[in-house]
């Protein structure tokens, strides 16, 4: 009897360890755990939890990288924690398994345009385009072509874009800035106008157009749009006070101008270029005292400077001290024998 009570123990042990083996052994569906890891992300997505749903995604995805709703979800949710390489990977490898869905190519066109991808900016725009004929990829492809320095291209996509998106301000921008780069001047201020009318935020847009109608050499404007970039909140920086400083010389408003470069030379003291304008706006009001007191600073700081010591003699001439003026300017033609044509223009003019 005992003897086979043991038998019968053994044969139980032996089936069930042949039961375990076989539950080890059981190959596992690939089928069934990407679904499992799949659904379960989507439950995480649905409940709020990024970092959860991503996991279970990326499980999904490596039993089943051929699924496209798998590297769907995978792609978008990268998007949305904002791991932008790793949702254009997914994006394109979407692409490789046969998506030519317009979404698809719009979330490739937004992440290259934001990449500065431009080559795959017009890659996607054309497939985007092709997928939808309604979507407007105008706006990309100028963009695109803008940054590249492309301004022909630039110029065409940005008048198509124009006529879709009317609203956008950004696009009379780059127009105006295209023809500015091309040193087109006179055709970049329409633009210029569009562009701040539209948006009345964009303060260095205002100033970059006063700098356009200065080398137009239409100064009322250039200082009417110098001072509007102010009052729109422009940053009153060194450059901004130097060139709004000139635009008030160049409009006759002496006053102005060299009150804001005297201010200015109080931070930058060694300044060649301020003491010299600063000196030539004084000699040009007839004011030769403090035009000479100006340019013995540059003197000071350049001895050797001959044009300034030129300059003084000029002042010196005009007023009334002619005999030290006329040596002083003597002495700065022998420093640099350039000057000579000055004196001969002033004799012609005095003549």
């Amino acid at each position: 009897m005992t003897n086979r009570i043991l038998f019968l123990l053994c044969m139980l042990s032996s089936s069930l360890a042949f039961s375990q083996t076989q539950s080890v052994n059981q190959p596992i569906k690939i089928a069934d755990s990407s679904d499992y890891f799949f659904q379960k992300g989507l439950q995480e997505k649905k409940a709020g939890r990024k970092l959860e749903s991503v996991k279970n995604f990326e499980k999904a995805k490596n039993f089943d990288s051929t699924n496209k709703e798998i590297v769907a979800e995978l792609a978008s949710a990268y998007y949305d924690m904002r791991r932008y390489n790793q949702a254009i990977s997914n994006y394109k490898k979407l692409v490789e398994l046969g998506d030519v869905s317009a979404a698809t190519y719009k979330q490739l066109l937004l992440l290259s345009f934001n990449f500065k991808k431009y080559d795959e900016v017009k890659l996607y725009a054309e497939k985007l385009k092709k997928a939808d004929a309604n979507e407007k990829i105008n706006f990309y492809l100028g963009k695109a072509n803008y940054e590249e320095e492309n301004y022909g291209d630039a110029i065409k996509y940005l008048e198509l874009a124009a006529k879709e998106e009317p609203q956008n301000a950004e696009i009379p921008y780059m127009v105006a800035r295209s023809y500015a780069d091309m040193q087109n001047y006179k055709l970049s201020i329409p633009f210029f106008q569009k562009a701040i009318t539209l948006d009345t935020t964009k303060n260095y847009w205002v100033y970059e157009m006063s700098l356009m109608y200065y080398a137009l050499h239409d100064d009322k404007n250039s200082l009417k749009y110098m001072l509007q970039a102010g009052e729109r909140g422009y940053k009153r920086d060194n450059d901004y006070l130097e060139n709004l400083g000139i635009a008030y010389l160049n409009v006759g408003q002496f006053d102005e101008g060299v009150k804001i470069l005297e201010e200015l030379l109080k931070k930058r003291p060694s300044d060649m270029n301020i003491l010299n304008m600063v000196a030539e706006a004084y000699y040009n009001k007839g004011k030769y005292q403090p035009a000479i007191d100006y340019w013995d600073q540059v003197l000071s700081i350049d001895k050797q400077n001959a044009s300034a010591l030129y300059m003084i003699g000029m002042s010196y001439q005009k007023k009334g001290e002619k005999e030290k003026g006329i040596r002083l300017c003597d002495k700065a033609i022998e420093m640099d024998p350039t000057l000579s044509s000055l004196k001969q223009k002033q004799m012609t003019m005095g003549m």
